[in-house]
């Protein structure tokens, strides 16, 4: 299964909900819709990640530095981010 995700506007914020896995192939994508986006805040929603490769933790770790919300993020992708970054 690939990366499906859908943009949805609450408030201020644009939420992309993610569903499937996150690899290094799929990022080139979130990057360049992360980079469009117009609203003041992001957040990625990632209730219906199954799976995820070193690349997308890394991704994921700079999301959170540079602003970007991660939320709902399953316990051992969070457990990896801290790693990551420690």
């Amino acid at each position: 299964m690939t990366l499906k995700i859908q943009r949805s506007i609450k408030r201020d914020n644009a939420i992309f909900n993610l569903c499937g896995q996150i690899d290094a192939k799929e990022l080139p994508e979130l990057r360049r819709l992360l980079a469009a986006e117009e609203q003041k805040y992001v957040v990625l929603d990632l209730k219906e990640i199954y799976l995820i490769d070193r690349e997308g933790v890394r991704f994921l770790a700079s999301c959170e530095e540079n602003g970007v919300k991660v939320k709902n993020c399953p316990t051992y992708i969070r457990e990896w981010i801290v790693r990551e970054v420690t």
